[in-house]
């Protein structure tokens, strides 16, 4: 286990987003358990990694609204978003994944750490209702390290909608 005490260096990816997502995590009172962990090149392999199994694994997607906001998508690593089903959700007939480079705008994190904890900005969160009642793995800001936090304490840290927002694989 990594110290969350330990320095933050300045380049960016070398810390710094993992210290946000570690002082975000902590203002919220949400209790996370930081890991350091091999590259992995597949969902699978990083599931065999971290000892859980894939759909423990919750990806947080960044999701652009057709008027230039964005928000978070959480969905369980062995499931995709339901477009048809979020959209109806927003009330909107338009959303996009942004490129790698807006959502490093957005949200301050590359691709593959992206979190809502220590977002850049507090875009509003939607979670898949799959993800209730468990456990998870998510990105931690940071390349090589994921956190392990309760799925029901974290909706509820970051004021989450809870709903059914996606389909099988």
């Amino acid at each position: 286990m990594t110290d969350p005490a330990a320095p933050a260096t300045g380049a960016a990816g070398d810390g710094v987003g993992r210290e946000r997502f570690l002082t975000d995590a902590a203002a919220r009172g949400l209790s996370v358990q930081l890991v350091e962990r091999l590259a992995a090149g597949s969902l699978e392999e990083a599931a065999k990694i971290l000892g859980i199994q894939p759909g423990d694994i919750v990806k947080s997607l960044v999701v652009k609204h057709k008027d230039g906001s964005y928000l978070f998508a959480l969905i369980p690593g062995d499931r995709q978003i339901s477009w048809p089903k979020l959209r109806s959700l927003l009330g909107v007939n338009k959303l996009s994944l942004p490129t790698a480079d807006a959502a490093l705008a957005a949200t301050g994190y590359e691709r593959g750490t992206i979190t809502p904890l220590g977002s850049t900005v507090a875009w509003p969160v939607y979670a898949d209702r799959s993800i209730t009642g468990r456990r998870i793995s998510m990105g931690a800001g940071q390349h090589g390290y994921s956190a392990f936090v309760d799925a029901d304490a974290l909706t509820a840290a970051l004021d989450a909608v809870v709903a059914d927002i996606s389909e099988p694989n």
